[in-house]
């Protein structure tokens, strides 16, 4: 695979009221999209508001991260919604987004699913249609941003929208190419130098390898880095560092 350039992603505004959990003004420096939780995993309206400012301020794409209804479990809690409700509340998120988006001066890029719903949606294709069904009831034909191979993703074709493959550069793979659950052992990648190296292979090769040790295609034209990590800042600089010095530019997909 040979690629000239790579989005770096990043999920944002992940607070509550005076709760803050991630340094969006400093990773907005860093990414070049910025997945903004929509208040239904985190996030609330003064919060979406000020992260659109600064993102618009620094030429950084706004995406909808678009989640079950569950702040108490931080969107990482599998739920059965049934597909009419899920489609909605989708749509929902994504207009409230885009009201501070406009406002500031931008607007909706893509969207993406955050926590249980990305990861039921690779498999779920009910749960994949009802986000489909969302983003078309906005009016707009929003890219997709997701995982290679997904329900998602071949649904979303099917609707004639834009999908996006992303990879990430901290968490663990199956031999199949999904994500390792949150709670298995060794699913997060905790040391930087292995997540530096990661995102270069990555991006370079598409090819990772997973927690058994086999080799797995990514082909990734996004990395996703989150924001809630320990010293998320200072890793992705690092990890932009690294990209840019093995030849690629880093610039947003849209």
């Amino acid at each position: 695979m040979t690629r000239t350039s790579i989005d770096l992603n990043a999920d944002l505004g992940e607070g509550f009221g005076q709760w803050r959990l991630t340094d969006d003004e400093q990773l907005l420096s860093v990414v070049t999209s910025a997945n903004v939780a929509c208040g239904f995993h985190a996030g609330d309206a003064a919060t979406m508001r000020r992260v659109c400012a600064l993102a618009v301020e620094r030429g950084v794409r706004i995406g909808a991260q678009v989640s079950y209804r569950d702040l108490a479990g931080f969107g990482r809690r599998s739920m059965d919604v049934p597909a009419d409700e899920l489609a909605a509340e989708v749509a929902y998120q994504i207009g409230a987004l885009a009201v501070f988006a406009r406002a500031a001066g931008g607007g909706v890029a893509y969207v993406k699913p955050h926590g249980a719903l990305y990861n039921r949606v690779v498999h779920d294709e009910d749960q994949a249609g009802a986000v489909v069904e969302g983003i078309l009831l906005t009016g707009e034909r929003l890219p997709v941003l997701g995982l290679p191979g997904s329900r998602l993703h071949a649904t979303a074709e099917k609707a004639g929208l834009p999908v996006v493959t992303e990879a990430f550069a901290d968490r663990a793979y199956t031999a199949a190419g999904t994500l390792v659950p949150r709670r298995q052992e060794g699913a997060v990648i905790s040391d930087p130098g292995a997540v530096v190296e990661r995102s270069v292979a990555m991006a370079r090769t598409g090819v990772v390898t997973s927690l058994c040790g086999t080799s797995v295609g990514v082909r990734a034209r996004s990395l996703c880095l989150h924001g809630d990590t320990p010293g998320a800042v200072a890793l992705a600089r690092r990890v932009r560092e690294a990209l840019e010095a093995s030849g690629l530019r880093v610039e947003a997909f849209v």
